[in-house]
């Protein structure tokens, strides 16, 4: 299990597991016709594959500048991804009445 870890290939196998979510949850949208449009869904994947990156570059004792590019781009996401939610919820129509 430490080979795992310290050669980065748990997180190849999470970020699989990523990419499989992602197609499920497109498919399982065009099917039902409701849920999380795809670019909402792909930009909320995205930060956490950011941040799953930087752990990888981390746990394989890459370059510190490339932990911090990795960060960074994870926080643009996130804010990107508060963004699209925050606009949703303002044009939703009220669900109190």
């Amino acid at each position: 299990m430490e080979e795992a870890f310290s050669s980065g290939w748990i997180i190849d196998i999470i970020l699989a597991l990523m990419a499989v979510e992602a197609v499920g949850l497109i498919i399982l949208r065009r099917v039902l016709g409701r849920g999380p449009s795809v670019l909402e869904l792909l930009v909320s994947l995205a930060a956490g594959l950011c941040l799953m990156l930087a752990l990888r570059v981390a746990l394989t004792g890459g370059a510190w500048q490339a932990i911090a590019l990795a960060l960074a781009a994870s926080l643009v996401v996130h804010v990107t991804d508060l963004r699209l939610r925050w606009l949703r919820r303002t044009c939703a129509p009220d669900e109190t009445t």
